[in-house]
């Protein structure tokens, strides 16, 4: 059975994504650059990441000399509108009305109850 195609990024595209939102376009060096600000990788890590992105059709690139450069096709409002879009369709069978009752807070699940008092003092062997 063939994987169902995701349309939200996984984080590394993401990061490599957002690095290109805030340059408009750039080089493998410099999308390396800004993600290795919070997770050092290789040049060719990166380089295979924009590739996959450009067969995926969310990124352009050209060339320029002996090297490419990229620019994201999908702005970064677009990219939220199909993650909001997927979260609700994945968790909220559709309806925006859940979603919304979710996140001002009547989906939270009530609070657990404290431990009785004689309980507080033993350890819980099953854990060991």
């Amino acid at each position: 059975m063939p994987k169902a195609t995701r349309d939200v990024p996984p984080p590394l595209e993401l990061a490599c994504l957002k690095a290109l939102w805030s340059l408009q376009e750039g080089n493998v060096k410099d999308v390396q650059r800004i993600v290795a600000q919070s997770r050092p990788l290789a040049y060719t890590t990166i380089m295979t990441v924009l590739e996959r992105l450009v067969r995926k059709g969310k990124l352009a690139r050209r060339k320029v000399g002996r090297a490419f450069v990229y620019s994201p096709v999908a702005s970064r409002d677009a990219m939220r509108r199909v993650a909001i879009h997927e979260l609700l369709e994945g968790f909220f069978d559709g309806s925006e009305a859940e979603l919304v009752e979710f996140l001002r807070g009547a989906g939270r699940p009530a609070a657990r109850a404290p431990a009785p008092v004689e309980d507080q003092g033993r350890i819980d062997t099953v854990l060991l």
